[in-house]
């Protein structure tokens, strides 16, 4: 039996067409249905596969439990139900629409009404599907939307919707009469009843909130996106509110919405940490659900956006055709048009929130696996970085390893990764995932490309698609070269962060020597490296990108010369479907084939380069990691080590430092299979106390050898032992922060472990150098403890901090800075044993805390912290010096030689034994100054960054918010300024951009005058007889009658398509060439001035940088400046040249759209100006809040970045304290902030996108119904829609392209910003330089003047110095004493012009310093900074940076300075005689092998065996040399520079005191012929110095000899020398003194 006799299944038939409306619901039902049945195992197996890739990663119960460290069940709350009134509402509708179709059903059958089965049982079938959707609601009630329900619904309303067009469509085509009344109040009522129930369907929300969430929050500060209803999810409305509040004001951060909890970094790292396998396959596990939303959604839209052309192409036929009916379906295909673009829109928007989604998940994934990674990996800080650059590689060669993925990581790489911008590894990654659709959207698009080609030139489109095939070999070329190049340039991109690291972090002292120039150009010749390689990839760039605009010219010109020669003609449906390589304004078509032929070698050169990103990112993951005994990430919470004993020590142990081959080999060995991961104990103090690289051979490198220690439990150990013996190494064994070659480790830390003390059975520590935070005294000490009021306070006393917190304005939580910038040396090395002794830890290492005080604060902490009650029953391991203080409270002794524990046992057992002198002997107790003398005032430091603004020396200080040392980091506002425009513009050449203008224009004007190719036969027609009888009646109306019957007769004279049709396809070409010869000129231009423009912005951000004022430098965190000089200089790098190009392009491309419009199709004017009124609408709002969101997104990234450069310097104690956790819940609150704001500029961007598109849509309906009018020509009708596409293609272009400019101006915004700071001085003043000689240490007169100097850091602040006069002579000795914030710092740094004066001066050898530039003034005066800085190189480049000394002179400084021996030195210099003197510039040539066993003399002076040699390996900072050998490189390095003013600042507070001794001897014999100026807290280092100069308060209290100050009664240096203990000794030495001189 037939559904339909008579009929064929064709739908023009009624009843097949009620049949199909009937059987789609009832089939959907049936198949909804099917998943309550019993379902076989295997397919059940099968569904489950399908189906996991789909599956939520994290669901928001889930994320918002996570978040919160709780059990979803404990923040979900009971599963919320549909409201009674909704679920009723949707029943009824659908109980009546089920009793109506099955009674009309009953009555049809039982009237036999048509006679035919189909038309029966169709609302029989209909009635069915309905009593599906009135039992759902019941049966499975929810208070979100049911997919289900939604989609049925649909379905009815695309049925009904059809029912209608339906007999609209027979009755005007037909004249077929209408339904009766009864059958029209019935549809209509049907189709409410549909609307009806799609209305409350899509006002459910998609998620209730859980406890979690306050409600009133939502819309506030918690992101409606998860809780928005279906229709503003749709629409993307929930955007909205936002948009709006931006568009009224200048939004700050925390008015932006937090990410929804499923995209927040905790929960989804939490998530993704849990998974296994590589980078790649672990992304895909995290993020397969939205991979393949976005794959969907992509086909979905690739086949929307060619039913436009399919559409447009029966358009035009049937209005060629001209009959009624044809142009009814007209009517139909331009609605069909119409939806199909909604469609599309729709499916973009979806498929590319999946695709962000993914993106941003991926960024937040990587940037916390990278800090995670970090919090694990073993410590290379000191490590030098071996591996030759690949930067003079040839880029042909490929198929190896790159050397820059071998080694541990740099500083620059690390950077690199962790960085956010175009061309950075973890960006490129994100950026990757964001349009992965392309890999499968291009090749489709290919296909339907082709397969349109067939249908309209038939066999005639394979001739251009084998042309294609024979120049992809071309495309691979290119883009193999491309790949070679980003490798290059990434290599060079980490070479240039790395020395900017250097130079940042060095600024101080780079300063004090006037290397700021040398410097500059040191990083520039690493920026012109870059450049070059920025160079290739940009040639590169434009040869592909000429090939990829080649190709597309070639296909169609061959396909059309192929269709032509084949015999047939190019008709007016044809050419406006045809695709053709130029513009859009071509046609629709034009658009879909270029970009799948221009995608698909960026897709493989995306592929590649995306391939070497994983690879390096890969590497940094694979880098060796610390054991699970260091690392507590790497616990299981609650887990015991049952395997290692109880307590602290190290059985049979031989330690290395970090990335030396005998690391390697050493673990290699012991986890016998080589596996870098969890092998031994690893890592390397920030401070170490022992070379860690100096050669390239095995046996001369550090090593700690045959250790065997216990540390008693409960009590205090001393490490002692001469400079370089292994004491700090000894203690980095200890926390497992040293490669174990062989032996164990005895340590187990366990913060849920309490004893009966109260103490946790974990460490703290505090290392030789103090770490400290960018963050307030009292933060710093807490470490993230609770505040426990009364120890808090017993741990100020016992270390000695309330006087100096009482001096401070806001006392304990004053901001100190990256650093502790604003605190003293002593005062950093006292928090930080504060930081130590504050945790309830049961083991307190502590690293040399004493060698930073005075002795009368180093008694107090020893009386007070180390025999005191904070460490009662806690096992304590001090190293220090200063044996003979601490030892009658040490119960266990250890002495280090060589790295060797030479002595160890109890002091008991050591007096027994007669050893105990022996090591007593190397730490005698030298007497410093007594800063306590004095009484206590503000220090200088303090005023240095005002951290003191008001007067706290009367009465009651009003409590408020403590001072901000930093502030927050300066945000622009509104539209971005001219004068950021003019930056950029001038930078780059006013003549660049004034010829790419021109050079666009014309283009723009070329393709406009002969219509882009084949459009010239598309014109012919319209100018012929009949074109223009027909084009007549409407043109007659229009301002064009005249300039179309100009062209109209200029192209009569042209030959005709039928006889000549060669002559346009070669006219077609010309056009072609020369529009691509004119790109080719134009991107040539383009990168000519973007390359300038790097260049000129860099040198002056450097520039300005590098000569900024101290103090700038000081409020300034390091994260900031290298924001700047990563981040945003990448953008001007890569991306702002493109975006002003692409704004120059797309104004073009709409100027001449509304010529062609104003030419052919005048009266759409009036519609685009209203048109033109709503794009304004919709782009002001985005634009608006998404340049804000850009610039608070690189302000927020800058936390990021300076607390991962913070963590990368304080592994070691973060990971001593156990705080790995808590440093990591920190940066997922910062990526968090960092995330949500480019989320968010993306998700305007998608609300701007729908708009654009449905507004665009709407007006290409417009124009369509109107060319269906039946006023126009086939030809023009085409025009007119192609003019309508184009132009509002055009509009949104322009408005998009103008909105990533301004954000991509950001960057030259934030970079301009810094172009403008406080300068000091200048650097040579050429009319006033001194002469060669000067200062002279012959001259008559005194050296050194001060005459009545009052110095102020600020105007509105107290002086520092007040009225300080005072005369130096040549070769004289004079120390600078007082306590603390006396003025000492001040006075030296005043010297060296880092404060001018505010009244006053200081003459050196009679010139005026203020007058003299800055750079003549420093380099003539060394200035020996207590935290002595060295840099990555060899040691000559740290002694000598720019060559200006032979080698002899540099081996004999160092042996002055007992580094080498006299025979080491010796055989150095015949060895380095024939060679030439190294530069600083070469850091990777050979190094000489040296044996680094360092050795103590008789004398207590560590010498070399074979030891240190000029070409010995250096690594940033210095950090392979110990604290003390890094001081005495830096007194070498004042040697070398034989300057008559040298000043001293505590420069040997970390040497060993015999060994500090017989350096002191050097200083008197070796600047004899200088005016030497000390700052020193030791009384015997300046005692027989020749005057003495005592500051208290910024004022001179006593200047004289030391023999007259210590006679004087009452006198403040009398005092200090009483107070010592050591006062007849120090009087014997200065009478000795004054009776010699």
């Amino acid at each position: 039996m037939k559904l339909c006799e008579g009929s064929s299944l064709y739908l023009q038939d009624s009843c097949v067409l009620q049949v199909w409306s009937a059987l789609i619901p009832a089939a959907f039902v049936f198949f909804l249905c099917l998943g309550y049945a019993s379902v076989p195992p295997p397919l059940i197996r099968l569904f489950n596969f399908l189906k996991s890739p789909f599956s939520e990663y994290i669901t928001l119960e889930e994320a918002e439990a996570l978040d919160a460290s709780l059990e979803p069940a404990q923040v979900q709350d009971a599963k919320p139900w549909a409201p009674t009134w909704r679920t009723t509402a949707l029943t009824s509708i659908a109980v009546i629409e089920t009793l109506a179709w099955l009674g009309m059903g009953i009555y049809m059958v039982s009237k036999n009404v048509d006679g035919r089965v189909g038309t029966h049982f169709e609302p029989i079938l209909v009635s069915i599907s309905w009593l599906f959707l009135s039992l759902a609601p019941i049966l499975r009630s929810k208070a979100t939307p049911r997919w289900d329900l939604l989609c049925l619904y649909s379905i009815h309303f695309a049925v009904s919707i059809f029912s209608v067009g339906k007999v609209l469509y027979y009755h005007n085509v037909h004249g077929s009469p209408f339904p009766g009344t009864l059958a029209f109040v019935a549809t209509v009522a049907d189709l409410a009843g549909i609307v009806a129930a799609l209305v409350l369907v899509l006002q459910m929300p998609t998620a209730f909130p859980s406890k979690a969430v306050k409600k009133e929050d939502i819309g506030m500060t918690v992101s409606p996106e998860d809780y928005s209803s279906l229709w503003r999810w749709i629409t993307f409305h929930w955007m909205y509110p936002l948009i709006s509040r931006g568009m009224r004001r200048s939004l700050s951060e925390a008015e932006v919405w937090n990410l929804s909890p499923v995209m927040q970094s905790r929960p989804i790292f939490i998530k993704f940490n849990a998974l296994q396998g590589s980078v790649f396959r672990r992304i895909w596990k995290a993020n397969s659900r939205d991979l393949l939303l976005d794959f969907i959604g992509t086909y979905i839209s690739v086949i929307c956006n060619y039913l436009g052309p399919f559409f447009l192409k029966r358009i035009l036929d049937s209005i060629q055709d001209g009959s009624k009916e044809r142009i009814h379906q007209a009517y139909i295909y331009a609605l069909l048009a119409f939806l199909a673009q909604v469609a599309r829109a729709e499916a973009d928007v979806q498929h590319l929130w999946c695709s962000r989604r993914a993106s941003t998940r991926i960024d937040s994934e990587l940037m916390a696996a990278i800090y995670a990674k970090t919090l694990k990996r073993k410590d290379f800080s000191g490590a030098v970085q071996n591996g030759t650059s690949e930067e003079g590689k040839d880029e042909s060669k490929t198929g190896k390893d790159d050397e820059d993925d071998k080694g541990p990581a740099s500083a620059g790489k690390i950077a690199n990764l962790m960085s956010h911008g175009t061309g950075s590894t973890g960006e490129k990654i994100a950026m990757f995932f964001s349009v992965v659709y392309t890999m499968y959207a291009a090749p489709f698009e290919l296909i339907i490309a082709i397969v349109f080609l067939y249908n309209l030139l038939g066999i005639s489109a394979f001739a251009g698609i084998v042309l294609l095939l024979l120049v992809s070999p071309l495309n691979k070329l290119f883009i193999g070269r491309t790949v070679r190049i980003r490798r290059g340039l990434l290599i060079a991109r980490d070479k240039r962060l790395s020395i900017l690291n250097e130079l940042l972090g060095a600024i101080k002292l780079i300063k004090f020597f006037a290397w700021e120039h040398k410097w500059i150009e040191r990083i520039m010749e690493a920026r012109q490296k870059e450049i070059q390689w920025l160079i290739k990839s940009r040639i590169t760039s434009i040869m592909l990108s000429l090939s990829l605009r080649t190709i597309p010219i070639l296909v169609p010109l061959v396909s059309f010369f192929t269709y032509v020669m084949l015999g047939n003609e190019l008709t007016v449906s044809v050419a406006f479907t045809v695709p053709t390589p130029f513009i859009a304004e071509l046609n629709a078509l034009l658009t879909l084939y270029r970009r799948p032929m221009n995608t698909i070698p960026s897709i493989v050169l995306n592929v590649l380069t995306i391939k070497l990103d994983f690879k390096r990112f890969g590497a940094y993951l694979e880098e060796e990691e610390v054991s699970n005994q260091v690392s507590s990430l790497n616990k299981v919470a609650g887990s015991r080590f049952s395997d290692v004993a109880e307590g602290l020590g190290i059985v049979d142990g031989t330690f290395s430092w970090n990335g030396t081959e005998e690391t390697e080999q050493g673990e290699d060995n012991l986890n016998g299979q080589g596996k870098k991961k969890d092998a031994g104990t690893a890592g390397a103090s920030p401070a170490p106390d022992s070379p860690r690289a100096g050669s390239t051979k095995a046996g001369a490198r550090f090593q700690l050898q045959d250790i065997n220690i216990m540390i008693p439990e409960g009590k205090l150990t001393l490490v002692t032992g001469p400079t370089a013996s292994g004491k700090t190494a000894l203690l980095t064994a200890l926390l497992g922060e040293m490669t174990r070659l062989s032996g164990r480790v005895i340590m187990s830390k366990d913060t849920t472990r309490i004893d009966s003390d109260g103490l946790m059975h974990t460490i703290s520590y505090a290392a030789q150098t103090p770490w400290l935070r960018h963050q307030s005294i009292r933060d710093n000490i807490l470490f993230g403890y609770p505040y426990e009021e009364r120890r808090y306070e017993d741990v100020l006393d016992a270390c000695a901090l309330k006087p100096d917190l009482d001096v401070l304005e806001d006392g304990d939580l004053t901001e100190i800075g990256a650093r502790g910038i604003s605190l003293s040396g002593g005062q950093k090395a006292r928090v930080a044993l504060a930081r130590a002794i504050y945790a309830r830890t049961k083991y307190v290492l502590l690293d040399d805390p004493l060698s930073a005080v005075d002795s009368h604060t180093a008694r107090h902490l020893f009386e007070m912290v180390l025999k005191g009650p904070l460490l009662r029953n806690r096992t304590v391991v001090l190293v220090t010096h200063h044996v003979e203080l601490v030892l009658p409270g040490t119960d266990y002794v250890i002495y280090m030689s060589e790295g060797r524990i030479e002595t160890q046992g109890s002091v008991e057992e050591l007096r027994e034994r007669g050893m105990l002198d022996d090591v007593a002997r190397e730490g005698i107790v030298n007497e410093d100054v007594d800063e306590r003398v004095i009484t206590q005032e503000k220090t200088e430091e303090d005023l240095a960054v005002e951290v003191l603004g008001a007067d706290t020396s009367k009465g009651e200080v009003e409590k408020k918010k403590p001072r901000k040392l930093v502030e927050d980091e300066h945000r622009a506002v509104g539209a971005v300024k001219w004068s950021t425009y003019r930056t950029y513009l001038k930078a780059s050449s006013y003549w660049t951009w004034a010829t790419v203008m021109v050079l666009v224009l014309l283009m723009e004007i070329w393709v406009d005058a002969y219509g882009s190719g084949p459009e010239d036969m598309s014109h012919l027609p319209l100018c012929s007889r009949t074109g223009l009888a027909v084009a007549e009646p409407f043109i007659h109306h229009s301002s064009t009658v005249l300039p179309l019957r100009a062209w109209c007769a200029y192209t009569s004279r042209l030959p005709s398509a039928q006889n000549h049709p060669l002559f346009y396809v070669e006219v077609y070409a010309a056009i072609g060439l020369a529009l691509m010869v004119i790109n080719l000129a134009s991107r040539a231009v383009e990168v000519t001035g973007a390359l300038r423009a790097s260049r000129l912005l860099f040198r002056q951000l450097l520039a300005s940088i590098a000569r900024a004022t101290m103090r700038w430098h000081d409020v300034t965190p390091q994260g900031r400046m290298l924001n700047r000089f990563s981040q945003d200089m990448t953008a001007v790098d890569s991306q702002v040249s493109s975006s002003v190009q692409d704004v120059n392009t797309s104004l073009a491309g709409l100027l001449a759209s509304v010529v062609t419009i104003s030419v052919i199709f005048p009266a759409f004017l009036v519609p685009a100006c209203a048109l033109g009124l709503m794009y304004r609408f919709v782009s002001t709002r985005y634009l608006n809040i998404s340049r804000e969101l850009r610039r608070m997104e690189s302000n927020s990234f800058s936390p990021v970045f300076s607390g991962f450069g913070e963590l990368l310097e304080g592994i070691v104690t973060v990971r001593a304290f156990s705080a790995e956790q808590r440093f990591l819940d920190e940066l997922h609150g910062r990526i968090d902030s960092y995330i949500k704001m480019g989320y968010t500029i993306w998700m305007t961007n998608r609300w701007l996108l729908l708009n654009f598109e449905i507004l665009g849509a709407g007006v290409v309906l417009f124009a369509t119904l109107f060319s269906l009018s039946g006023l126009v020509s086939a030809g023009v009708a085409g025009i007119c829609i192609t003019s309508a596409m184009d132009f509002t293609m055009n509009v949104y272009w322009v408005c998009r392209f103008w909105t990533e400019m301004e954000l991509d101006l950001n960057s030259v915004e934030r970079v301009a910003e810094y172009l403008d700071l406080p300068q000091e001085a200048p650097a040579i003043i050429e009319s006033n330089r001194p002469p060669a000689y000067w200062p002279s240490s012959s001259s008559g007169h005194a050296l050194l003047s001060v005459e009545d100097l009052v110095i102020k850091y600020a105007p509105e602040l107290p002086p520092v110095l007040r009225g300080v006069s005072l005369q130096l002579v040549a070769r004289e000795r004079v120390g600078l004493l007082g306590r603390t914030g006396s003025g000492k710092s001040t006075l030296a740094m005043s010297i060296l012009r880092f404060v001018d004066p505010a009244s006053g001066r200081i003459l050196i050898d009679g010139i005026d310093i203020s007058t003299i530039g800055v750079h003549d003034l420093r380099s003539r005066i060394t200035y020996i900074p207590q935290d002595a800085t060295l840099f990555s190189g060899t040691l000559r480049d740290n002694l000598d940076p720019f060559n200006e000394h032979s080698n002899e002179e540099c081996l004999d400084v160092l042996y002055r300075v007992r580094m080498i021996s006299k025979a080491t030195e010796g055989s150095q210099e015949s060895t380095s005689s024939q060679s030439r003197a190294p530069s600083i510039q070469e850091v990777t040539r050979a190094t000489t092998t040296v044996e680094e066993a360092m050795s103590s003399t008789s004398a207590g002076i560590p010498s070399t065996k074979d030891g240190i040699s000029l070409e010995m390996q250096i690594s940033a900072g210095g950090l392979s040399l110990s604290q003390g050998q890094r001081q005495l490189v830096a007194l070498a390095r004042a040697l070398l520079r034989r300057s008559s003013v040298i000043i001293l600042d505590e420069a040997t507070s970390s040497i060993g005191l015999a060994a500090d001794k017989q350096i002191q001897e050097t200083i008197r014999q070796e600047f004899k012929d200088s005016l030497l100026l000390t700052v020193a807290h030791r009384l015997k280092t300046v005692i027989d110095y020749d005057r003495l100069i005592i500051l208290d308060n910024g004022r001179i209290a006593e200047f004289d000899t030391p023999y007259n100050l210590i006679q004087k009664e009452d006198g403040v240096f009398r005092r200090m020398c009483l107070k010592s203990g050591s006062f007849l000794e120090l009087e014997g030495l200065a009478k000795a003194k004054a009776e010699c001189c």
